[in-house]
């Protein structure tokens, strides 16, 4: 299979940690993700931007797929991070990045699956993801993260309504959201009645992930909604960063091996959960999840 990535890099700043050592971020997961469960045979490809100076920190991973639609830039974003507690962790940016450019691929249908992570919530524009979903057609895997954040004058990243959310909608085949990420999306109502009118706007698949208490999965079968929960595995968990998104990674790669739903949550929920007890995966990048 030939898989593309799309979305930041950027480096990490941790403020509970006590130092500043910066640490690889945001689609690296994604990438660490997908490399942990594909076989030796298949082509992942990543579409985002790199910087000559603090490329030493992704390289464990970033050697190991396809670099050659990434672009190389100036300045890598970063984000300062807040985790400790259980609320949302707070972010602040600096160093944010415009939208990555999409013209140096001219054959999109050379993709067996797109999976896009919203990063920093500008990694592409609305009428970027319209011109990927006229010219592919096949699986688009949307992680809505920080598209779901709006940005104040201070770079603080605070959660509001998304514009044009149904016009996102409308060119995704899978999204993948936590329960704050939702109600960005759409505000009122039960979770099951905001999962039907996101399905009726054209996605075929609703993931939700709800922490310690597993994801939830909204699906159309046979012209029928369906929904199916899978709870969380139990782990010293040490760790709240880039779970989720090797968590995405992992459901999507096996969704589009095997199309089963039931299966393919289940094998990211065991993944997402070994990533959580992991306390550093930037330094175990070649950990297997589905050991």
């Amino acid at each position: 299979m030939k898989i593309l990535l799309i979305g930041h890099s950027i480096i990490d700043h941790f403020e509970e940690v006590g130092n500043k050592i910066p640490k690889p971020g945001g689609v690296f997961y994604s990438s660490l993700g997908i490399l942990s469960v594909s076989n030796a045979c298949d082509g992942i490809f990543l579409l985002t931007s790199w910087n000559e100076n603090s490329f030493y920190l992704f390289e464990k991973v970033y050697s190991k797929v396809d670099l050659r639609f990434a672009v190389k830039v100036d300045a890598m974003p970063e984000v300062f991070l807040k985790t400790s507690g259980e609320k949302e962790r707070e972010e602040i940016y600096k160093n944010l990045s415009t939208q990555l450019s999409i013209k140096q691929i001219n054959n999109w249908n050379q993709f067996d699956g797109i999976l896009i992570n919203m990063i920093t919530g500008f990694d592409i524009s609305l009428e970027q993801l319209k011109t990927i979903r006229k010219k592919f057609s096949g699986i688009i895997y949307f992680d809505f993260h920080t598209l779901s954040r709006g940005i104040e004058k201070n770079m603080k990243r605070e959660f509001r309504p998304i514009p044009n959310a149904k016009e996102w909608l409308e060119n995704i085949d899978i999204i993948q959201c936590n329960r704050s990420e939702l109600d960005t999306i759409i505000k009122e109502g039960s979770e099951v009645e905001r999962a039907n009118q996101i399905l009726q706007a054209g996605p075929k698949i609703l993931i939700i992930t709800k922490g310690e208490k597993g994801a939830q999965i909204y699906f159309n079968y046979r012209n029928k909604i369906n929904s199916f929960s899978a709870a969380a595995e139990r782990v010293n968990a040490v760790n709240k960063v880039g779970c989720g998104d090797i968590f995405g990674a992992v459901f999507f790669y096996s969704y589009i091996s095997t199309k089963d739903v039931y299966k393919s949550l289940k094998t990211a929920i065991k993944a997402g959960a070994v990533a959580a007890s992991k306390s550093n995966l930037t330094t175990q990048p070649d950990f297997r999840l589905n050991d």
